[in-house]
């Protein structure tokens, strides 16, 4: 046996965070203490400097993710604790899973075999989706998704498809790689999408460099969103429906509002009750279903009033209300 094979190494999968050392976490930088190689973009090795002195450092740059995974599993295969990091959460369009491609492609697992001796480690971090959020406000305390517009891996029907459905769906948009160099029209298209379905006055928040020397914050408008300084190193935020900006500030509401009078002390509105669904939840929703269907409404005429799919109202109608449940413990309003 080899002793590369009898001393396995070890690959951690870092999230430094936005940038700046007081947003990285403790484990994070534990596990770059405890490494033996870096490995990483150059911007991102660059954010980490003062963290890596004396150690093995392997630069890449942006186009090298496989690479930067290859050269990973070589050193760990060598028995060299690995830390290959990304900004950010290596899980959210990082470096975790271009890892796990090259691992499961060499024939790892956990465990088992030649290579299973290797532990992987992730080690999260504060995402842009977080960071940029942060500094702008709260618009991500509703419900929200996020859509890389980078078209050098994922075929542009795909993605278009993705932000008109989230457009639809009135969910807070988060755009990753929204412009470069070379592509500049992409969020022309995504804005020409998001405004099939939403205001053109919509809150849009850009975040470039978050908590880095050239952070630089501007809060517009969807129409308008095209017209800002956007580039690789900017995050946009495009709020839903309800987002408003205020004092600065761009907020989503959570949707307590529905359910209590928050301008009057927080008492309930009628026909609400603490803890429990609000009147137009699930269990209302379905029992007014079931009288304008009752009434004479049609199925496909249900279906267009609530912006459902046919076929979900049907299967629904065919499948009677639950009984109501017992009176419990009230729930948590997350």
């Amino acid at each position: 046996m080899s002793e590369a094979a009898a001393t396995p190494g070890k690959i951690m999968l870092v999230g430094i965070g936005p940038g700046h050392a007081e947003h990285m976490t403790a484990r994070a930088r534990a596990a770059i203490a405890e490494a033996d190689t870096i490995i990483g973009y150059v911007t991102y090795i660059k954010l980490v400097a003062d963290l890596i002195e004396g150690k093995e450092v392997i630069r890449k740059s942006m186009t090298e993710e496989l690479d930067r995974a290859v050269e990973a599993l070589a050193r760990a295969r060598a028995g060299r604790k690995v830390a290959l990091i990304s900004s950010g959460d290596a899980g959210v369009y990082g470096m975790a899973g271009p890892t796990f491609e090259v691992l499961f492609q060499a024939g790892w697992r956990p465990h088992e075999g030649e290579d299973g001796g290797i532990e992987v480690e992730i080690v999260p971090g504060v995402s842009a989706l977080n960071s940029c959020a942060a500094l702008v406000g709260a618009p991500l305390t509703h419900d929200f998704c996020a859509i890389s517009l980078s078209d050098l891996l994922t075929p542009w029907p795909a993605i278009a498809r993705r932000l008109d459905a989230a457009a639809a769906a009135d969910f807070v948009v988060a755009l990753y790689n929204p412009k470069s160099g070379r592509r500049t029209r992409q969020i022309v298209e995504a804005q020409r999408l998001l405004l099939r379905h939403r205001r053109p006055d919509t809150p849009v928040a850009i975040v470039k460099s978050a908590y880095r020397r050239r952070e630089n914050i501007v809060l517009t408008t969807l129409d308008r969103m095209s017209e800002a300084d956007i580039g690789m190193l900017s995050t946009v935020l495009i709020g839903n429906s309800n987002t408003v900006v205020r004092h600065g500030l761009m907020v989503t509401p959570r949707g307590y509002a529905n359910k209590y009078e928050v301008a009057e002390g927080g008492a309930t509105r009628d026909g609400e009750k603490a803890g429990r669904s609000l009147s137009t939840g699930l269990n209302g929703w379905l029992e007014r279903l079931q009288a304008e269907h009752a009434a004479g409404a049609s199925v496909e005429a249900l279906a267009e009033r609530h912006r459902l799919p046919a076929d979900y109202v049907r299967a629904t109608l065919a499948e009677p209300p639950e009984a109501a449940a017992p009176e419990l413990a009230e729930e948590s309003e997350a």
